[in-house]
């Protein structure tokens, strides 16, 4: 089957959200100011701050989209809106408390992400009650988050992909046989471990964000809703593809995205 021109745009449309510059672009573009000086003015230990943090807002959200994730409403369209006014008052509400609300606030504002990500699935045909669906949600927080020490090849749309593909199966299978077991689940962690590494890079432009004087809460409520965006976008990108990928085939609408 040929691909047709509005599939192709649909294409066109998802690629440019998931291939665009990140938060930390966005993030300075809007507060004036390169993360890097924010980055200066974090703690030294503060990197394993946010892995701890990532890792346990990952790990959170998962177990919520296993449990009460589901296909109630197959609209059309998602909820970003309501979305990005409840992370927008979890950053509100942080902002006083500036960097030491981190390991409180992220959990909850993952959480948000998550249900607005399953929303943007939902909208594009997916069946939240499958676990491969409900990862695939939690694998949109591995994109879009680049290190200085990653290349093109490492970080583009399939490459991240693939590079999770096998966690990701073993991952889906573990939790059909067992569920979320809180003990002996190696798989479980090893994808979480995946995923962190990435999401980490974002949440850590996030802090270094909030480590700059800005407005204090209103500055949070700010971040967050970059936050939510960039996330929002990378999930309608990701959820476009996929559903591509069910009416062409995988390796077909890989070709149409790298021939864009």
């Amino acid at each position: 089957m040929s691909v047709s021109d509005r599939d192709r745009e649909d294409l066109r449309r998802a690629k440019t959200l998931l291939e665009n510059p990140g938060l930390a672009v966005k993030l300075t573009n809007i507060i004036g100011a390169p993360i890097e000086k924010g980055f200066e003015l974090l703690p030294a230990a503060w990197s394993e701050g946010v892995t701890a943090a990532t890792r346990k807002a990952l790990d959170s959200a998962l177990r919520l989209a296993v449990a009460t994730l589901d296909d109630r409403r197959p609209t059309p369209s998602s909820s970003n809106t309501l979305h990005k006014i409840m992370v927008g008052a979890t950053g509100a509400g942080a902002g006083a408390f500036g960097l030491a609300a981190l390991p409180i606030e992220l959990p909850i504002a993952t959480t948000v992400m998550l249900r607005s990500i399953a929303d943007v699935a939902r909208s594009e045909g997916e069946h939240i009650k499958a676990i491969q669906t409900q990862l695939a949600c939690l694998e949109v927080f591995a994109l879009g988050g680049r290190s200085k020490g990653d290349d093109a090849a490492e970080t583009g749309y399939f490459a991240v992909r693939a590079a999770l593909a096998r966690a990701v199966s073993e991952a889906a299978q573990f939790i059909t046989e067992r569920g979320l077991a809180q003990e002996g689940a190696p798989v479980i962690a090893r994808l979480i471990g995946q995923i962190a590494a990435r999401f980490g890079i974002v949440v850590s432009e996030k802090a270094a964000a909030q480590a700059i004087p800005i407005l204090g809460a209103v500055g949070g409520a700010s971040i967050n809703l970059l936050f939510i965006d960039h996330f929002q976008d990378m999930a309608r990108g990701h959820f476009v593809v996929r559903r591509l990928e069910r009416a062409h085939g995988p390796e077909k609408v890989r070709l149409e995205y790298d021939r864009l």
